[in-house]
C-alpha cells in the first residue's frame, strides 16, 4: 500500500512522521493511494482541503491537542488498521458571498460557515431558506450553518444539535440571539440553500467565515451543500466517527 504521510509543524507531530516513513517508506500524495495525517482535527481540516480534488480516503492519527476526527497514533499494522477502516464520507458546504463593494468569492467549509459582527453592535440579518424569507430581521452576534462532522465543534459551542452523519440534514444556529429572543435555530435538509443578507453592512459589518477563510464586510452570503467536493475519512472500527458523534451526546465535560 502506498502511503502519503503529511503533518503538521509541531515537533510531536514532524518525528511521527519520520518513524512512520522508517517503516512504510513514503510516496507524492498525487501518487499514494491513501493520505496519512498527523496532527489535530486543525491540521486534518487543512488537510481535506489542500487534497479535496485528488479524491483519496485520509487516515488521520491524533498527535494534537484536539483529535475528534483522528485515530490514535500507533506505529503498528498500518496496512491491517486501513483495511480494516471504516469509511466516512464528508460532504462539505459551499460559501459565495458578496461584499459591500459588490466583490464575490466562495470558499468550502467541511465543518461550517459562520457569521459574525466585526463591531461592538448586533448584526441584522434576513434569513431565507429556499429564496423564502423565514426570518425578516435576526439580531444576533452571528448565525452558523454546520455539516454533521462539524457539529460537534462551534456548532456544539453555540448551543446548537449534535447531527448524525447519516441523517442528511445541516444546522443553522444563532450566535447570542437577541431578537426574536426564543429563536434556538433549525435543523434543515441537506440540500436546503440557505440566504442570508446583511440589513445594515454599512453601520454593522458582519463577516463570514468558511471553516478558516474568511471575508469581511460581507452584505449577502449563499451556502449549500457540495456533494462534487465529498472526501473520504477512514477510522477505526472502536473509534468510527458515527460511535464518536453518538458519545459525544452524552460527554459529561
Amino acid at each position: 500500500m502506498r502511503f502519503a504521510f503529511v503533518a503538521s509543524e509541531t515537533q510531536v507531530a514532524q518525528q511521527a512522521r519520520r518513524k512512520l516513513i522508517e517503516q512504510y517508506g513514503d510516496v507524492p500524495v498525487a501518487d499514494a493511494e491513501v493520505i496519512v495525517a498527523l496532527g489535530g482535527d486543525g491540521f486534518m481540516l487543512r488537510t481535506l482541503h489542500a487534497y479535496r480534488d485528488l479524491h483519496l480516503p485520509v487516515y488521520g492519527m491524533k498527535l494534537g491537542r484536539v483529535g475528534f476526527l483522528m485515530n490514535k497514533h500507533r506505529l503498528d499494522d498500518l496496512a491491517g488498521r486501513i483495511a480494516l477502516a471504516h469509511v466516512a464520507t464528508l460532504y462539505p458546504l459551499e460559501m459565495h458571498t458578496t461584499n459591500a463593494d459588490g466583490e464575490v468569492a466562495s470558499a468550502i467549509a467541511f465543518n461550517e460557515v459562520s457569521l459574525l459582527r466585526q463591531s461592538n453592535q448586533a448584526a441584522h440579518l434576513e434569513v431565507k431558506l429556499n429564496g423564502t424569507v423565514k426570518l425578516a430581521n435576526l439580531v444576533c452576534d452571528g448565525i452558523l450553518v454546520s455539516t454533521p462532522a462539524g457539529s460537534t465543534a462551534y456548532n456544539l459551542s453555540a448551543h446548537g444539535p449534535i447531527l448524525p452523519l447519516d441523517a442528511n440534514v445541516l444546522a443553522l444556529t444563532p450566535i447570542s440571539p437577541f431578537r426574536p429572543r426564543r429563536w434556538r435555530g433549525a435543523i434543515l435538509p441537506h440540500l436546503t440553500e440557505v440566504g442570508l443578507r446583511v440589513l445594515d453592512p454599512g453601520k454593522r459589518p458582519v463577516s463570514a467565515t468558511a471553516d478558516f477563510h474568511e471575508v469581511r464586510h460581507v452584505r449577502e452570503v449563499l451556502i449549500r451543500q457540495s456533494r462534487e467536493h465529498g472526501v473520504r475519512l477512514l477510522f477505526d472500527p472502536e473509534h468510527n466517527l458515527e460511535q464518536r458523534i453518538l458519545d459525544e451526546q452524552f460527554a459529561a465535560d
